[in-house]
């Protein structure tokens, strides 16, 4: 007799909160659970995620854009909360779990409404708008970080450090050796602007690749993201210095490209981190300047105090000290595998495993596939975008 439960997951259309809410899914349904996604319709269009799940678009506005701006986003957030309801009272969800944006608000409200449990995962080293607009309501808040800024101390007793969730595939790198490398090797680097690419990663890696000792720049073999606008450019450059270059507007398999590569230089999303840390990868990180409250700087500190990283803030990233960055690690023995080494100690690999635990301690009773009331016949009346 299979026991199991309901679950709706809420996540922002972006890969830093749908990653880890589709990591968490695909542990609770491994464990035989029902899950629900509520997401805006960028979620929906992420590649590679939640294929396989019930999903629902949700109405969630903005709490920006002065008087006006306010009064939209309010009401988008009642809407969709009523809509929120009125899937709960079908799906019948033993708790709701929000991962960050702003789709995850009226989901969490109407979870409030019903008094159904709630749960939030915070992917950053500071805590975002959202979940700072309802921590001191729901049930436990789980985190990525030992230190998250923002958190009031108020809330620390039902604060669980999780870390963040990573993919199978991703986990599956920390099992494996780092990639061989020695004087006489070919270094093997990853550029990754996030899922949209970073223009200032096609501007100032390439120069300083061309900037690096003859030696050292004979051995490169690039694998890049970059934005479609500046992908030519790019190539044709990387053509003229003879730097054999992997070039793509969007990386589908990074976690083959993540084990391969020898070093990263990123972004500091907290995917980006979590995937790095639990890999063993060391990295050169760039934090997007105009992240809400510079939480990519906060994301990337532990790592680079740690010896995992090199941080070096947008205004500084040129390419003489990206060069600079890069003879230090490629060029000073063991340097990379000690980088790697770091970075490993940083990773937290039982994310998924302890966030599918936290998940299931709140709720009912698990219910039996006997006695369990599943309507799947009914229609999700007035939920915009809903589909299986």
């Amino acid at each position: 007799m299979s026991i199991f439960r309901h679950y709706v997951l809420a996540a922002g259309g972006t890969g830093g909160h749908m990653v880890p809410a589709h990591a968490v899914a695909q542990e609770l349904m491994a464990r035989g659970h029902r899950v629900a996604l509520v997401t805006d319709e960028r979620g929906t269009k992420i590649p590679g995620l939640f294929e396989d799940v019930q999903t629902h678009v949700l109405p969630a506005g903005r709490l920006t854009g002065g008087v006006r701006g306010w009064i939209k986003g309010l009401k988008a957030i009642r809407e969709g909360r009523a809509m929120a309801r009125r899937l709960y009272e079908t799906f019948e969800p033993s708790a709701v779990v929000g991962f960050g944006g702003y789709p995850a608000l009226p989901a969490l409200l109407g979870a409030f409404a019903e008094k159904i449990p709630t749960i939030i995962h915070e992917q950053n080293a500071v805590l975002g708008r959202v979940n700072r607009l309802v921590a001191g309501r729901v049930s436990a808040i789980a985190t990525a970080y030992p230190e998250v800024r923002r958190l009031a101390n108020r809330h620390l007793e039902k604060t669980h450090l999780i870390g963040n969730p990573v993919r199978e595939s991703v986990l599956a790198l920390r099992e494996e050796p780092f990639p061989v490398f020695s004087d006489e090797s070919v270094l093997r680097l990853l550029v990754t602007g996030g899922s949209l690419g970073a223009s200032v990663l096609s501007q100032v890696v390439p120069q300083g690749l061309a900037a690096l000792p003859v030696s050292l720049r004979r051995r490169l073999q690039v694998t890049q993201q970059c934005r479609p606008e500046d992908i030519e450019q790019v190539r044709a450059f990387y053509a003229e210095m003879e730097i054999p270059a992997d070039l793509a507007t969007y990386i589908e398999d990074m976690p083959t490209k993540l084990g391969w590569a020898h070093l990263v230089i990123a972004r500091a999303g907290a995917s980006t981190i979590a995937e790095l840390t639990v890999a063993g990868r060391p990295a050169i990180l760039v934090p997007l300047p105009i992240a809400t409250d510079d939480h990519q700087t906060w994301n990337a500190r532990e790592m680079a105090k740690s010896g995992g990283a090199r941080l070096i803030p947008q205004p500084k990233f040129t390419s003489a000290e990206l060069a600079k960055q890069m003879q230090k690690l490629a060029m000073e023995p063991g340097a990379l595998q000690n980088a790697a080494a770091r970075a490993k100690a940083c990773g937290l690999p039982d994310a998924v495993r302890d966030m599918a635990d936290l998940i299931e301690s709140f709720g009912p009773a698990p219910q039996t596939i006997d006695t369990v009331r599943v309507r799947d016949d009914v229609p999700l009346t007035g939920l915009a975008g809903a589909g299986a």
